[in-house]
């Protein structure tokens, strides 16, 4: 398969799809779930409480993607326009200096347990049976530790609050091909029953953090040559590293893609927020996750963030979210999973660097925002088309009143 597919986004949804179908084996059951959402109501009310109805989301394909020698066509699931165009552009870019090198470390999680009014020297005592602690933790999941993964390290510390003196067991557990949530739950309630014989006090709190230290995804890219974009570039990195404001913004651009990702694939899309703004902060300051810098002649750049994306769980099981992983990305596993997200991300993040540097966001991201305006006119589906040929090509700017005139002149002329 070749994720460079040229004219595919001139292509109608339909005939994007047929497209891509050979490419990946897709059946005709595939498609008519990928163009149907693939959840009934029925299924939604079984899924979640109080459900009233459905509430459906573009699903897109970002080409040109070549990630450690392979080719990848990446799902991204969101509302926002320009968000699939930038990444495929971005991708292309890289693409002609051998694309994006990727990795992403073991999936280990973090657990915490929290105990108010332990006994003096819990903290040693912790240390002194890490060892049982640990044959504990794989006795609760012993699924884990059959796949290879498993119970890491435990450990501890003290802090005093207003409630008094407190204490932090620290676990971490590999958890394989999962997003890893319920499994560091499971291990959080049952191990803190044997916590308090050894340290005394009272359970407070057990659940799994989301700032996942021990899960971190990795990519690099070559983008450019030329000076001026990555000065540019360069300089907006800069402004991301000593201003928090526009660092916040910078951030939020790489979520653009991997918030996307995690939607396609059925993940926890608040926990992977979550975990990425974290780790900006934990060093001290919140800082960009990614890096700009110049090597042999090439602006490079680098992400480096925890992701906590899985390939099986209960919101992979979506009939949708199993076609993006088994065959759209044909991923084998969680951190190769995690891999592409840090690529998706790494090049949605220099995409946006590089429109807000040369000709602003704004232009472009509204042109492909007048099809969206026109519909919330009132346009059909091929009265927006027209509005987005209008505007694509000219230099008006685009407003929901310029949009409502561009419609009246388009039905003027029927």
């Amino acid at each position: 398969m070749n994720s460079s597919i040229p004219g595919f986004h001139a292509l109608p949804p339909k005939e994007r799809l047929m497209h891509i179908k050979p490419l990946l084996n897709l059946s005709d059951e595939d498609c008519a779930l990928l163009l149907s959402g693939g959840l009934s109501l029925e299924e939604a009310d079984l899924i979640r409480e109080n459900v009233i109805g459905l509430y459906a989301q573009p699903l897109s394909i970002a080409t040109n993607f070549l990630i450690n020698g392979r080719d990848y066509l990446i799902p991204m699931v969101g509302e926002e326009p320009s968000v699939v165009a930038a990444a495929s552009k971005a991708a292309k870019m890289a693409r002609e200096f051998g694309g994006f090198t990727a990795s992403s470390t073991d999936p280990i999680m973090i657990g915490e347990i929290n105990i108010l009014n332990p006994s003096n020297g819990a903290v040693d005592i912790i240390n002194s049976h890490k060892k049982d602690l640990l044959t504990l933790i794989d006795e609760i999941v012993p699924t884990m530790k059959q796949r290879g993964g498993g119970a890491r390290d435990v450990w501890a510390r003290e802090y005093t609050s207003s409630f008094g003196r407190a204490l932090i067991v620290y676990f971490s557990v590999d958890v394989r091909d999962a997003m890893g949530a319920n499994t560091v739950n499971k291990v959080a309630e049952e191990l803190s029953g044997a916590l308090i014989p050894l340290v005394g006090g009272s359970v407070n709190m057990r659940i799994l953090s989301n700032l996942s230290l021990f899960r971190l995804s990795r990519a690099k890219a070559y983008f450019t040559a030329d000076e001026n974009i990555a000065k540019g570039v360069l300089a907006g990195y800069a402004f991301a590293e000593n201003d928090i404001f526009r660092a916040v913004t910078h951030n939020k651009g790489i979520m653009n893609g991997i918030t996307a990702l995690a939607l396609a694939t059925g993940n926890d899309t608040r926990a992977v927020e979550a975990g990425a703004h974290g780790y900006a902060a934990y060093k001290g300051g919140y800082r960009p996750l990614t890096k700009y810098y110049i090597e042999d002649g090439r602006l490079a750049g680098e992400i480096e963030l925890p992701l906590a994306l899985g390939t099986i769980g209960s919101g992979t099981n979506h009939k949708v979210a199993r076609i993006c992983i088994d065959k759209i990305l044909q991923v084998k596993s969680s951190p190769e999973l995690c891999a592409v997200g840090a690529a998706l991300g790494l090049a949605q993040n220099f995409a946006a660097l590089r429109a807000l540097t040369q000709e602003g966001i704004n232009k472009g991201h509204m042109r492909l925002h007048s099809k969206t305006l026109a519909l919330m006119a009132g346009a059909t589906p091929e009265e927006a088309s027209k509005v987005y040929e209008y505007f694509k090509d000219c230099e008006s700017e685009v407003s929901l009143s310029a949009v409502k005139q561009v419609l009246e002149e388009i039905r003027s002329h029927k």
